[in-house]
């Protein structure tokens, strides 16, 4: 069966055997995406979180046929670069295996609320799990994130007036 959907921006179509492949199996062993991480397959580690229409969702628990028409991004489409800086100068990367969900996650929380409080940050953080860091460093730049995204778009505005200004200065 043929799947189509639109992957970080992009028309894609899947030829899936199984009615049951994953989501997680189609982006990895049919597409060659190798962003989205498989690890425990059973929905309980986050590490391939993507966004399915918007919604943070386990890649291993969606079957491909149910993105039939439907909007995925991977780590690679739905994650701003203020994000994955944050995570590098922070030290919030150490073995790396969680990063691409956690970074996804992340991503949406930003997109909902621009600057989350420590509670609501583990909260949407609940369904990822990591090793090594003990969650203070990925903490820290979810922070360090959302103060990067609020100066970008406090400047954008500026740049944009200042590109399209038209006045002579006397």
């Amino acid at each position: 069966m043929k799947v189509e959907m639109r992957i970080d921006g992009e028309a894609a179509v899947a030829d899936v055997d199984r009615p049951g492949e994953s989501l997680l199996s189609t982006l990895r062993d049919r597409l060659g995406l190798y962003g989205t991480k498989n690890a425990c397959e059973q929905g309980e580690c986050g590490s391939c979180t993507v966004l399915l229409d918007g919604d943070p969702v386990c890649s291993c628990l969606v079957a491909t046929a149910q993105c039939e028409g439907r909007e995925v991004k991977t780590v690679v489409g739905a994650v701003p670069r203020p994000v994955r800086d944050a995570f590098i100068a922070c030290g919030a990367v150490q073995c790396g295996f969680c990063t691409p969900g956690l970074l996804v996650s992340v991503a949406d929380l930003l997109a909902r609320e621009g600057d989350p409080r420590d509670p609501v940050i583990r909260e949407a953080l609940a369904g990822n799990l990591c090793r090594c860091t003990g969650y203070e460093k990925i903490i820290d730049a979810v922070h360090a994130a959302a103060e990067a995204m609020a100066d970008e778009a406090h400047r954008a505005p500026a740049r944009s007036r200042a590109a399209g200004s038209t006045e002579e200065t006397p």
